[in-house]
């Protein structure tokens, strides 16, 4: 893989120890929960996990759901190596491949799901449609993207902290009309939750069916 920038999960490697404890004590582990939810996950489903980190969804997805295929993506190898860690611990199975979620090196029509988690934020404005379409390109007919991230420009401080200086999320329209640019047949905003670090949002993009 050709080296590139990326934001690290926790901003800047020096706080990725902290970043799991961080993030369980403000309550963001507990919102995962209705993400997963809301995906209606089916046994034998195929499930990508795009910048998952230190690999907290994708260990949560599996362990809820055992008879999915679980695989996680993220650019930075020490939140990779903390995952791998963390499956071992939890005994599940998850396969992490450290890529960008802009250039996914999938083939067409792969998942059935796409999830991403608090992770849209970190990316510069002009790659986002970019992720969006190679999201639309590695899901099956009726697949469906599962989202999560801070809702319409909601955001504070602590975000800026934990998630860099990349923490400016776009509006909720310009996020809805961007995955429908992207070839998503639906696209539709599911509900909200507020967050010590500022409001977070669901939201789900579904593709056209065979």
């Amino acid at each position: 893989m050709a080296e590139r920038s990326y934001v690290p999960a926790a901003s800047r490697d020096v706080f990725l120890p902290a970043y799991d404890p961080i993030m369980r004590l403000l309550g963001f582990r507990r919102a995962l929960m209705p993400l997963m939810a809301q995906a209606g996950l089916l046994r034998g489903d195929s499930v990508l996990d795009i910048g998952c980190g230190t690999g907290t969804l994708a260990i949560l997805i599996k362990q809820h759901y055992p008879d999915v295929t679980v695989t996680g993506l993220d650019p930075d190898p020490r939140a990779l190596a903390r995952a791998a860690r963390k499956v071992a611990r939890a005994g599940v199975t998850v396969h992490f491949d450290r890529g960008f979620a802009d250039a996914l090196e999938y083939g067409d029509a792969t998942f059935d799901h796409v999830f991403s988690s608090m992770m849209f934020h970190h990316l510069r404005k002009n790659d986002r449609f970019k992720v969006l379409t190679e999201v639309r390109r590695v899901l099956k007919p009726g697949g469906r993207l599962e989202f999560l991230d801070f809702a319409g420009g909601a955001h504070g401080l602590l975000a800026h902290v934990l998630h860099g200086r990349q923490a400016s999320p776009a509006a909720t329209d310009w996020l809805l009309l961007r995955m429908r640019e992207a070839g998503f047949a639906e696209a539709r905003q599911l509900a909200t939750r507020p967050t010590i670090a500022g409001a977070i949002a669901y939201y789900e993009a579904v593709t056209a069916p065979p």
